[in-house]
Order: C-alpha cells, then structure tokens, then sequence
C-alpha cells in the first residue's frame, strides 16, 4: 500500500488499531461464565469497515481489514497464545471481507440495511471462526462462550446503527485529503 493510500486511510486506521486493541484488553475480562467485555468492543470493527466502505468503497475498506489484520496478529500474538492468536487474526479477516462483500451488495437499499446485514452476517462468520478455531476439543465449553458472544454481537449490531446513521452526513471527515 502506497503512503499516499495509507495517509488517506489514516483515521479509519487509526480507529480499527484502537479497537482491536481495546477489544484485546478487554476479552481479558469476564463479564460471566459465558461472555467478556470483549464482546462489546469487538463489534465496533465493523462499523468502522461499514464507514470507511460507505465513503471510500470496498477497496479501502478491505486496505484497513488488512491494516487491521496486521495490528490484530501482532496484538494477539503478545497478549494471547499462539491458538488464540491464529483464531483471532483468520476469524478477523474472513468476517471482515464478509462484511464487506455483504456490505456491497445491499449499499444501494436503506441506509440501515447494508451495516446491519453485513454486520450480522460477519458476526456469525467470526464467532464460528474464532471459537471453532480456538477451542475446539478443549475442556472449555465453548459453545456457550460463542452463543454469547454472538447474541451481544446482534445486539451491537442494531445498537451500532445509531453512530452510524449520525456519522453518514459527515463521512467526507472520513478520509484525511
């Protein structure tokens, strides 16, 4: 990626690193037996991919995934196992290019339609991913952990509609010139 393409990228960047971040520190912290505060964070990686593709296109939205991939491999591998790491990263990015696929395909409906679909789509793909690939043939009982994570993830998914109708006038702040 070009400097010019991240200098463009950087506040949706910079947004997606936060929240992945965030999100990392707080999976740490159980809520409950079956869900973490990580659970209400995470889901704000779609509304950032759900904004940068509303106003700068499935390119640049899939250019911050891969950015945000990165950050999230290398978050993952020094907070978490390598297990955790490897589910983190590849439920991430293969949410994130669902999301986006989803995205384009209803970006022409109501404004709502296009972030919720491809968010409630996307949060299927990562939860399966993720707990699949994390814990699977362990002692934990991980589908509870992943019925729970997923019901939050709906629940945000609808939630997170909020800031993003209130965003959508000014999208053109979301690409630096």
């Amino acid at each position: 990626m070009s400097a010019h393409a991240l200098s463009t990228l950087r506040t949706p960047i910079a947004a997606m690193a936060a929240v992945i971040v965030l999100s990392n520190v707080l999976v740490q912290h159980p809520i409950n037996a079956w869900l973490t505060w990580g659970a209400f964070s995470y889901p704000l990686v779609f509304l950032v991919t759900d904004l940068t593709n509303r106003a700068l296109g499935p390119q640049s939205a899939r250019r911050v995934a891969w950015v945000g991939f990165g950050v999230a491999v290398a978050v993952s591998l020094a907070l978490a196992p390598w297990r955790i790491a490897l589910a983190s990263g590849s439920a991430f990015i293969l949410s994130q290019a669902m999301d986006i696929s989803v995205f384009n395909r209803w970006r022409a409906f109501s404004w709502w339609k296009a972030p919720l679909i491809g968010s409630l789509v996307a949060s299927v793909i990562d939860t399966a991913v993720f707990f699949f690939l994390a814990f699977a043939g362990s002692e934990l009982d991980w589908l509870s952990l992943a019925a729970g994570d997923l019901a939050v993830k709906g629940l945000m998914a609808g939630l997170l509609l909020l800031p993003y109708r209130a965003l959508l006038p000014r999208l053109t702040t979301w690409a630096a010139p």
